[in-house]
């Protein structure tokens, strides 16, 4: 028996609109504002885990967007296509939304574009998309990631209700990289000074976890960082803690030693398997 094939996905809409402004707030994030005549069209989705996936063309080919990728493929080498980076959404404002970037020096795309980008110029891209928001019903709540994470986790943290309890297990280089974040009085934000990030580094954050005595009650979880790190806290809580699925958010969004094309072309390899499919 035949199996017929499946229908192409569309491609997502992209948006273009306009860097407003930068802000240094870590030696290393970079906060940058998007808004501009196009921002009606950017519409929250409410989650606290929203993200854009933004466009980067090489600006000597000198192409303009929306980037039409069917006819730039059958014109342009692979290694001339735009590609994209994905950013959490920080916040949102009337007029224009925020993403934090991490930069190291000249590696990689998108931080050397934050750390230079002027207010006016284009932007371009998709979304947001999302899937997590905190659980009003659940008894407390439970964040760990990395630098990586860090936007969603305040975002989510920002977002509980007053009278929420819970814990924030932020892993970071050093105690300059540590940023503002409004908790309830309830929910404590700890921060783990990691150094530079190594093979040595990958099970801090799973090591801190097991060392916690859970409170009594259903918990909510969001746990995200580098890949190895999350297969680490995916045998702590789903293993030893005995959690459901449904009670966390669980993925990695970068691995060590890995380009971001490498990454998530590996999300399709067993070793980018966090959790097997639902």
């Amino acid at each position: 028996m035949s199996i017929p094939e499946r229908a192409p996905r569309p491609p997502r809409p992209q948006h273009v609109m306009e860097v407003v402004g930068t802000e240094r707030i870590a030696p290393s994030l970079v906060r940058v504002r998007i808004g501009g005549p196009g921002f009606a069209a950017f519409v929250d989705n409410g989650c606290t885990d929203a993200y854009v996936k933004l466009w980067f063309a090489r600006p000597e080919l000198g192409l303009e967007p929306p980037y039409d990728l069917t006819a730039l493929r059958g014109t342009l080498a692979p290694e001339d296509l735009p590609v994209t980076r994905t950013y959490t959404v920080r916040e949102v404002r009337d007029d224009s939304f925020a993403i934090d970037v991490v930069v190291h020096g000249d590696q990689g795309i998108a931080g050397p574009w934050a750390a230079r980008a002027q207010p006016g110029e284009r932007v371009v891209f998709g979304g947001p998309g999302g899937a997590f928001a905190p659980d009003a019903t659940a008894d407390w709540h439970l964040f760990v990631g990395d630098e990586s994470a860090l936007p969603a986790i305040a975002r989510g943290v920002e977002a509980l209700p007053a009278t929420a309890s819970g814990l924030a297990l932020i892993e970071v280089r050093d105690a300059s990289e540590e940023i503002a974040i409004q908790a309830p009085p309830g929910v404590e934000v700890r921060w783990l000074h990691r150094g530079a990030p190594t093979a040595a580094t990958v099970t801090l954050l799973a090591d801190t976890v097991a060392e916690l005595s859970f409170p009594a009650g259903r918990v909510q979880a969001f746990v995200h960082g580098e890949r190895e790190s999350m297969k680490a806290l995916r045998d702590e809580l789903f293993g030893r803690r005995g959690l459901e699925r449904a009670q966390v958010s669980l993925s990695g969004y970068w691995a060590q030693g890995r380009t971001e094309d490498r990454f998530q072309a590996e999300k399709r390899e067993p070793v980018g398997q966090i959790l097997p499919p639902a």
